[in-house]
């Protein structure tokens, strides 16, 4: 089974050059462990997943660590949340640069506690499944922009696909499990998959859940993706209370299974909505959830607009993850209907996209990217990113951009 390459290993690389301790987040079964180990063979391995060292690492923490002294891997550390005191006091006592490695799938849990113990003594890392570079690309490409010279760049980096390409990628999805050919049947893979994540990190997370009941939840979510958010819907469908609803979504959400676009704002843009957009770490998921069991049959299903646009913002989001970078990633739509699918803020400026199955976009596309100019930022070249396999211009300001090369 060949190892695929993840963008993220120079700054792994980098910044265990500079800081004692590093911890990498990310969702369950991403190759969080794999990438590590790869990067460094010869350093020692324990996993929390073992529970007689969850036990020892929450209950001596400091016999825990005589045991396992470093430079050590720490896998699934969230179980024993005991550790990070005693990290931080080997860090203040003059640990070695790269002395520990952790890993961990609940990001939000883990980057708190990082936060709190061991502030400004860490290196936070968010590693995603595998991005559509790292599965049919080549070389090194930095964070998405709409610089021509940027846009070169990934060019010269992707695999071209036309629109069935397109779809075999969004459906076969970015796990490295099934992409590397571990395992070959999808959907016992898939299932497998959403059991295990009900099992441990949604049982670990919430005491006294209905299981059945939160497959249905997360099945209705994926229904959903690309759609502002809108949880009454969601709770109704699967028989919940909206209540209930929030804090599930606060599960996915914490867990890695779904991120959200909040909506680009500010005094100066007063008929914004506010719902945020919800989408999955990965469209193999979602295609999964939603019953789609082959690539043209979700080509030509009613989800096929809104699980393009989720891979593009996912691919888009990646990009940003694998260079260690958190991104401000917004949309935009207002009260009058104007919408803009995705906003990039950076380098003091906004980046407008427009996301579209077209292989001919029109320049009434980019129409909406005019409101942007009455926000407090100047607005910076604009993308339509579509089927089209060849990067071109509407005009010197607006690039249209093949999704393949994200």
């Amino acid at each position: 089974m060949p190892y695929i390459d993840r963008d993220l290993k120079n700054r792994i690389l980098s910044l265990s050059q500079e800081y004692a301790c590093l911890l990498v987040t990310g969702p369950r079964q991403v190759g969080k462990t794999t990438l590590l180990r790869h990067l460094d063979p010869k350093r020692a391995y324990v996993t929390l997943d073992d529970l007689e060292e969850r036990r020892l690492a929450r209950t001596e923490p400091a016999t825990f660590l005589s045991l396992h002294p470093s430079p050590v891997l720490i896998d699934e550390v969230q179980y024993a949340p005991e550790l990070f005191s005693y990290v931080k006091i080997a860090v203040d006592d003059g640990a070695a640069p790269g002395a520990y490695w952790l890993t961990g799938s609940q990001s939000f849990h883990l980057m708190a506690l990082a936060q709190e113990s061991l502030a400004g003594r860490t290196a936070l890392l968010h590693l995603p499944s595998l991005s559509q570079h790292e599965i049919y690309g080549s070389g090194d490409v930095a964070a998405f922009s709409a610089e021509l010279a940027d846009l070169r760049r990934r060019e010269a980096c992707g695999a071209p696909a036309d629109l069935p390409g397109i779809y075999e990628r969004i459906w076969r999805g970015s796990m490295p499990g099934f992409v590397s050919g571990k395992f070959s049947d999808r959907e016992m893979f898939y299932s497998s998959y959403v059991s295990t994540y009900i099992d441990r990190d949604v049982s670990e997370m919430m005491e006294r859940v209905d299981k059945l009941q939160f497959h249905d939840f997360i099945r209705a979510a994926a229904c959903r993706v690309g759609q502002m958010l809108n949880v009454h819907s969601i709770a109704n469908d699967v028989g919940i209370s909206d209540k209930t609803a929030k804090n599930w979504l606060r599960v996915l959400e914490a867990s890695d299974i779904v991120f959200y676009l909040r909506p680009y704002t500010s005094n100066l843009l007063k008929r914004t909505v506010k719902q945020a957009k919800m989408y999955f770490f990965d469209t193999g998921l979602v295609a999964y959830l939603t019953a789609y069991l082959t690539p043209e049959i979700l080509a030509k299903g009613a989800l096929s607009g809104a699980i393009l646009e989720n891979y593009v913002v996912s691919e888009i989001r990646k990009t940003f993850c694998n260079t260690g970078r958190t991104g401000n990633l917004w949309y935009y739509r207002d009260k009058d209907q104007h919408e803009v699918d995705m906003i990039i803020e950076q380098n003091g400026e906004v980046c407008p996209i427009e996301i579209k199955r077209t292989s001919n976009p029109g320049s009434e596309l980019v129409k909406a990217f005019e409101m942007l100019d009455k926000g407090p930022l100047p607005r910076g070249n604009g993308a339509i990113i579509c089927t089209r396999e060849k990067l071109t211009a509407l005009d010197a300001k607006n690039f249209v951009v093949p999704i393949w090369m994200i």
